[in-house]
């Protein structure tokens, strides 16, 4: 008999005795290997054969525990939530609305928060084939490793660290193998649906939430490196404005992080902001002497500098309840646990496009420019659905084989992945012919230059409608317009990318901090969005990705 869709986390019932087996030892096998092969620890298998204390010998027969089997019972007890209702609880726990009330004759009409109701006992639940390894009780999770499995992809599917997997599974740091048993921390904003492991969610509105009575520490460690400056008599302060790229760039963030700290004020936010010169080159800062010489004990959230490697640092130097942000890069970061990444990297930006693609249609083509392209590599090793066509060495590609493989009666995605001005010129062209036949959308992983080379005007790719992820969007709404014109009255000019990344970063930054929960807790339950930006933390990366596409009347606009 089919069951729901989908079924929320078991509790851990009970652990049978454990039973026996005999292996005999191979060539090459070790007590650890011999452990993982059939789940249990190489502890227990010391206790039934004292004598391998000093390792395993070829051909030695060993006595093996079985690994416990797990019940997976309906839970005694219920707590009642926000918004549980009899109809709620009976799918969840897959008992009728009349067995709950034989069961608790004392519930109403109306369930009251917090209170404890009986369960039916002893139904078993049928998990779905993808997750018919999660089990849990209140606080872990106990996880099958399957097949290619590492720890980054574990520690994104159940949104913990790296660090915290390893903490809970020692042996874990020397890989994984598949059927391994792991214990994970439990996060309250899991949930498990028929074909897939989501995070739940919420896009909210973080300033109806804000705590406007217990002040926020903020520090913001800006790269603006005006020792050096002030040393270098080569250049005046004009010559350095007019040609410093990287001080414009920190000049425009830090003008859009005041606005931030301006609009909090207005808000009524007690918040407490300082700022520091983090003295930041390529290869060098300033930033563990800040820390060393200035009081960062009641620092809620420090944002900066723009390298991730000092972001870590800081990371590392500050007390843990400190959130760190690295506000710019979008470089893959390593750092800990209060290390956050608010540009999402390009991996992200990738998983995020095929995930359309893929909900969109089967339909997917990529046209390479080499055979050694990376993005080629990176297909192939996940998401071999895709077909990918190659110009050949001589820079000449045959659309006549695209054409064969197109599909009528449902969207082709095309994905360019060439920057060569030659090539991308030849491709937009002729998919502008192919679309008379077929339904066509041109895709591209980033935007390059060769897309703005003057011979491809932009109405080709509005007719192409194409498409491409992107950590911004474009905003026309009136908050927007009303930065915007509030920025401009500051700063007599227009907001820039940097001024308006500014804005978002630090505002954001500051509304999770003045939470009830604060800023770590928010992060793991609170989609938010700013001006141009989305922040999803997930795993400490941001996830706010938009899908923007050129639109027929030659704007961009977000695809839905």
């Amino acid at each position: 008999m089919k069951k729901a869709y989908y079924i929320l986390i078991l509790f851990l019932v009970s652990i049978l005795n454990y039973a026996q087996t005999k292996h005999t030892v191979i060539k090459g096998e070790t007590l650890y290997s011999i452990s993982k092969k059939y789940n249990v620890s190489t502890e227990d298998i010391l206790k039934a054969n004292p004598e391998v204390k000093n390792g395993v010998q070829e051909n030695s027969i060993l006595t093996i525990p079985k690994a416990a089997v797990i019940d997976l019972s309906t839970p005694n007890k219920h707590i009642i939530q926000p918004k549980d209702t009899k109809y709620s609880v009976s799918k969840k726990y897959g008992i009728s609305i009349e067995e709950l009330e034989k069961l608790n004759p004392e519930i109403g009409t109306e369930f009251e928060i917090g209170s404890e109701i009986r369960l039916k006992k002893g139904v078993v639940l049928s998990l779905p084939k993808s997750v018919k390894n999660i089990i849990s009780s209140e606080n872990v999770i106990s996880y099958e490793v399957e097949a290619k499995e590492t720890l980054y992809s574990i520690s994104k599917k159940f949104n913990v660290s790296i660090e915290e997997i390893i903490a809970k599974n020692p042996s874990a740091k020397d890989g994984l193998i598949e059927g391994t048993l792991l214990v994970l921390p439990k996060r309250s904003n899991l949930i498990l649906k028929k074909d897939s492991i989501i995070l739940k969610k919420e896009k909210v509105n973080l300033v109806e939430t804000v705590n406007k009575t217990k002040e926020r520490n903020l520090v913001l460690l800006m790269p603006f490196n005006i020792n050096r400056i002030e040393k270098d008599s080569s250049k005046t302060k004009i010559e350095y404005l007019k040609t410093d790229k990287f001080l414009n760039i920190t000049l425009d963030f830090y003008a859009g992080a005041l606005k931030a700290i301006d609009s909090a004020k207005v808000l009524g936010l007690p918040i407490n902001a300082k700022v520091y010169d983090a003295e930041s080159s390529k290869y060098s800062s300033n930033v563990a002497a800040l820390i060393k010489n200035n009081n960062f004990s009641n620092v809620d959230v420090v944002i900066g500098p723009f390298t991730n490697s000092f972001v870590e640092l800081a990371g590392q130097l500050v007390d843990k309840k400190t959130a760190v942000i690295s506000p710019l890069t979008n470089d893959v970061g390593v750092g800990g646990a209060n290390v956050f990444y608010a540009m999402p990297n390009e991996t992200i930006q990738k998983e995020k496009l095929m995930a359309y693609l893929k909900l969109k249609s089967d339909a997917i083509f990529a046209i390479h420019s080499t055979t050694k392209s990376k993005l080629s590599a990176y297909f192939s090793s996940n998401y071999p659905e895709v077909k990918s066509f190659y110009f050949n060495e001589k820079g000449i590609f045959d659309y006549a084989i695209l054409k064969s493989n197109l599909q009528k009666g449902k969207k082709n995605f095309v994905i360019l992945d060439s920057d060569k001005i030659i090539q991308v010129l030849s491709v937009v062209n002729n998919v502008l012919k192919l679309k008379k036949e077929f339904d066509i959308q041109l895709v591209v992983i980033e935007r390059n230059d060769a897309l703005d080379f003057e011979e491809i005007p932009s109405k080709n790719l509005a007719a192409l409608q194409m498409l491409y992820p992107s950590a911004i969007r474009e905003n026309e709404s009136s908050e927007a317009l009303n930065f915007a014109k509030a920025y401009k009255k500051d700063n007599k000019v227009q907001p820039n990318q940097y001024a308006t990344r500014g804005f978002d970063v630090t505002f954001d930054a500051i509304l999770r901090m003045c939470q009830e929960e604060g800023f770590f807790k928010s992060v793991e339950s609170q989609i938010s969005e700013q001006i141009e930006s989305q922040f999803n933390y997930i795993n400490n990366s941001n996830n706010g990705v938009y899908m923007m596409y050129y639109n027929s009347d030659l704007t961009i606009k977000q695809a839905q």
